[in-house]
């Protein structure tokens, strides 16, 4: 029952590695394709693909965006789909984002979202930070459950919080998925109000499949449904429509 309440829901998911051959995604179009029927059975109505920013990806926009209307022809526009990036904060990355953040932003908004190293997180991130928001960019960090770091040190978190960033958690570490200490750390931030979205960041359709099921109804039956609600529908659908975030 439960899953089949789900499935009539409309959720967001704004963190997917969807695209086929541009990174550690899908190796081909026809799984690509089958990660978008598990989303849509899911009860995912829209998927941003954000393919990698770092040393090892390039990320070329017009090229990307092309490969997003392919893909949306593909599948018959279900779910819709939009562009954004998963983007690395090296030195070189946050000086391309101050002069010209929207080249990474999801869509059209001002969201950007932003992975820390697992090895270093150095402390001019946080004048980064500032100076981003002072541009109008609101940067969503990107899965800090995961990062061994920040599970050492989650209060960081609220730290950039109140700097006026949001916090996206990963739908498969609350499940338990990335093992105990990922998912307790999630559990921190969900009790620490530290999490406004809760996103996939799939990358193929067995091992990191696009699924936010499992996680929405963990979070409803721990923190209620209207939670729950904000943090796969409400919050996300802000994003796209560039609007403040609960």
């Amino acid at each position: 029952m439960a899953a089949n309440l789900f499935k009539s829901l409309s959720v967001i998911d704004i963190h997917c590695h969807i695209l086929p051959e541009v990174d550690d995604g899908p190796k081909s179009w026809e799984t690509a394709e089958t990660m978008c029927k598990m989303a849509a059975e899911d009860g995912i109505r829209h998927m941003v693909a954000t393919p990698h920013a770092n040393d090892h990806y390039f990320y070329d926009r017009e090229y990307l965006s092309g490969l997003v209307r392919d893909l949306e022809r593909r599948i018959g526009g279900s779910p819709t789909l939009s562009l954004g990036c998963d983007f690395h904060l090296s030195y070189e990355n946050m000086q391309s984002a101050l002069v010209s953040a929207a080249r990474y932003c999801i869509g059209l908004s001002q969201y950007l979202l932003v992975e820390f190293s697992n090895f270093n997180i150095p402390p001019q991130i946080d004048d980064w930070m500032m100076r981003m928001r002072e541009r109008g960019v609101v940067p969503i960090i990107t899965h800090p459950e995961r990062n061994p770091i920040l599970q050492q040190t989650p209060e960081r978190v609220l730290q950039w919080l109140e700097l006026g960033c949001a916090v996206q958690v990963t739908a498969s570490a609350v499940t338990g998925l990335w093992g105990p200490r990922a998912r307790q750390a999630a559990q921190w931030l969900l009790r620490n109000n530290a999490v406004q979205i809760l996103a996939t960041d799939a990358h193929d359709p067995v091992h990191r499949p696009p699924i936010l099921s499992a996680a929405r109804q963990i979070v409803a039956r721990q923190f209620g449904e209207q939670r729950a609600h904000m943090l796969v529908e409400d919050n996300p659908g802000a994003v796209l429509r560039n609007q403040a975030i609960a």
